[in-house]
């Protein structure tokens, strides 16, 4: 049984990784922290629906000697720059780690602290391998730090890496986004409530969003290339998901049997992502609270294509995608606990 601790258990990421742990055959919740001002609530204070399913009481600031002797692997729930300061002392301790933030996502540090903030610990980023299964899964066997990629970025990756691999995109590539609520964490602020978002649909950080380097260095890798990406998030009235509409230019035309073998062929031995037949979107409606990816192609015309993919921002966007890489370092069954 694989002993975890989770840091930010009371936000919408920490919150679902309690759900999944709890339904793992293989892994117990040993160890759970919310911030100071949260006194030391009992987990099903937070999460009520899992009442008689675990009990256990968290903690308002780190237990190091509790983790070093009953942890074996801890998920950092926590905002950017924030995971960076609990990461030094678990690598000490030679504790397997799977950050959700951002810190240690990026190859490029300078990336980072352009869009983020001054990086604190430099040292250990090189360590740390990107989360994403379907592109780095061989390496993250191996590894002992994991980087969980954004749920923006999830989505658009694995949209575009068929694409990419085959160098078969010219030019820049144009992204509209569509996220739940959730999306924007748990802290309360005057756009996301429910006034607010309630039939209602906007774009926010036009151009701007920290997500959209992100997209870009990885896209870059896995093509060798330079992709240019403009990225437009919107925020829509429902509770969980993400749906990305990919626009791309073909190098040269290619017939859509063609496009869509390469799809199915890319992702055939993927459990978690699901390749439409051709012409069919995804929806969102048929992710939510799972772990897949729904991708769906059309060419508009002999050399435009547009790549649709549907994820829950919370699950193969965060919680479950870093359940699926604990369960990849550890030689776990993959689906567990999906299916």
């Amino acid at each position: 049984m694989v002993r975890t601790g989770i840091f930010g258990i009371s936000g919408y990421a920490g919150q679902k990784l309690v759900e999944l742990l709890v339904s793992h055959p293989e892994a117990e919740i040993t160890a759970g922290f919310v911030a100071p001002e949260e006194g030391t609530p009992e987990i099903t204070e937070i999460i009520p629906k899992l009442k008689g399913l675990i009990q256990l009481k968290c903690k308002n600031t780190p237990d190091w000697k509790d983790i070093e002797k009953n942890c074996d692997l801890v998920f950092l729930a926590l905002p950017h720059s924030v995971s960076m300061k609990f990461v030094p002392p678990l690598v000490e301790m030679k504790k397997k780690i799977v950050d959700l933030s951002a810190d240690f996502r990026f190859d490029d540090i300078k990336i980072y602290e352009k869009w983020y903030t001054k990086h604190t610990c430099p040292q250990l980023n090189s360590s740390f391998i990107y989360g994403l299964p379907e592109i780095n899964r061989e390496q993250i066997k191996k590894a002992d730090l994991i980087a969980n990629p954004g749920c923006y970025p999830t989505s658009v990756i694995l949209a575009l890496a068929p694409l990419v691999k085959n160098h078969l995109i010219e030019g820049k590539v144009f992204v509209d986004s569509k996220s739940g609520v959730t999306g924007a964490g748990r802290t309360p602020s005057l756009g996301t409530l429910f006034v607010e978002c309630n039939e209602n649909i906007k774009a926010y950080k036009i151009g701007e969003h920290r997500h959209a380097p992100e997209m870009e260095e990885v896209i870059n890798k896995i093509g060798g290339s330079k992709y240019s990406i403009t990225f437009v998030p919107h925020l829509v009235p429902y509770n969980q998901g993400i749906l990305s509409t990919c626009y791309v230019t073909l190098k040269s035309e290619m017939a859509e049997e063609k496009l869509q073998e390469i799809y199915e062929r890319t992702y055939a031995d993927e459990p978690f992502v699901r390749v439409m037949e051709y012409g069919v979107s995804p929806s969102v409606k048929n992710i939510v609270n799972t772990n897949f990816c729904d991708i769906g192609i059309k060419l508009t015309d002999s050399k435009t294509l547009v790549v649709i993919s549907a994820i829950d921002n919370l699950v193969k966007g965060a919680a479950g995608q870093a359940v699926q890489n604990m369960n990849i370092m550890l030689g776990l069954k993959e689906s567990s606990p999906f299916f």
